[in-house]
């Protein structure tokens, strides 16, 4: 039997306490997702998810994914995430792991492109190796991007050149709310 990435989402809360999630690995049903929650906790910050092996991979990015292909964010990978957790909002306790409120600030599908030697590069096999190229088609982003690692944790993600791209655009500002209720984390955190 396949050993569950899900140990250390577990392992780091008290799910008497915390409204996530507990879920577990899935198999792949369809086009993959990724999903974008907003989220109010020590520092205001947006996790970026892509499905992969039945469990979300998870990267912390403090500024929020940027449309302009000159901007690099940095991403701090975090622990995978059930598939259950794409469609979570609300309130994690103060005093619980990653206290505060959360969004889905933006969500769709993505395609994985990466490639090496000419040759299409698994998803899972991407991330391992620390470069993976994908396209979103998401309800608010749209069109390519790359993850590339830089050390154990840290990682840029990078808007690609392409019809998606917009210098101009700032989405976070632009478009605070969540792609699902509508609320904003400070809604959300207001009890709204």
């Amino acid at each position: 039997m396949k050993k569950s990435s899900l140990g250390t989402y577990v392992s780091k809360r008290d799910f008497r306490k915390t409204p996530e999630p507990r879920g577990r690995p899935l198999g792949r049903s369809g086009k993959p997702i990724y999903v974008i929650q907003k989220h109010d906790a020590s520092h205001l910050h947006y996790d970026f998810r892509l499905e992969v092996d039945g469990v979300l991979k998870s990267w912390s990015v403090p500024k929020g994914p940027s449309t302009d292909p000159r901007v690099r964010r940095l991403a701090v990978m975090t622990e995978d995430h059930p598939m259950a957790y794409a469609s979570f909002e609300g309130d994690i306790p103060k005093g619980e792991y990653g206290g505060g409120s959360v969004i889905v600030w933006d969500r769709g599908t993505f395609r994985n492109e990466t490639v090496k030697d000419g040759k299409p590069v698994e998803a899972k096999t991407a991330v391992a190796r620390g470069h993976v190229v994908f396209r979103l088609d998401g309800e608010k982003l749209h069109g390519g991007y790359s993850l590339t690692r830089m050390n154990e944790r840290n990682w840029l993600l990078v808007k690609r050149k392409d019809a998606g791209a917009d210098a101009r655009r700032n989405p976070e500002s632009s478009q605070p709310e969540s792609v699902l209720t509508g609320r904003t984390v400070e809604e959300v955190a207001a009890g709204r």
